[in-house]
């Protein structure tokens, strides 16, 4: 199966806040990204969006009847979300980054739990039988796959980084 995991526009946020659940607007009209990406996805397949508005928005700009699923949503960080990364500080800072996958902020998820979604989403689409599929996702979700595929440490995840609108195609299984 091919995965077209493709990550949402910039959303209009402040530099340096924590969003992941937080449901925010786009900086631009979706359709203006839409025409960037357009023509980096095979017409035809079916597509599949997070239920954020970021992703969403994307989603219904690229495809006549996108359907979302909960666990394509980006990472919960709990009582980070909203708040600058000064405001969070080194010290929970770097246990993040010293474990991204095993590090669970207060209140969220850790890396794993969010790989454990995503996989659990990917399985099913396999197991229908699908040739290829479009995911308008998060770098979180894009990031827990690509780092089971290549089979990472958790330690080293967070040097995989992906841009906003990037499209990045998996054959699954590896």
């Amino acid at each position: 199966m091919r995965l077209y995991l493709v990550r949402h526009p910039r959303p209009r946020v402040a530099p340096g806040v924590c969003y992941g659940r937080l449901d925010l607007e786009l900086a631009e009209p979706a359709s203006a990204a839409a025409a960037r990406i357009s023509s980096q996805l095979p017409p035809g397949l079916p597509l599949w969006s997070s239920p954020a508005r970021r992703c969403r928005e994307l989603a219904e700009a690229l495809h006549p009847a996108p359907r979302t699923d909960v666990r394509l949503w980006e990472m919960d960080f709990g009582q980070w979300e909203g708040r600058s990364w000064d405001e969070i500080g080194p010290a929970a800072l770097d246990g993040w980054a010293a474990d991204p996958a095993g590090f669970v902020p207060p209140g969220g998820e850790s890396g794993l739990q969010v790989q454990a979604r995503a996989l659990a989403f990917v399985d099913e689409l396999q197991a229908a039988g699908l040739a290829a599929a479009i995911l308008v996702t998060h770098a979180g979700i894009m990031r827990a796959l690509l780092a089971y595929q290549q089979q990472l440490p958790g330690h080293r995840w967070l040097a995989l980084r992906f841009g906003y609108e990037e499209v990045l195609m998996l054959r699954w299984p590896a």
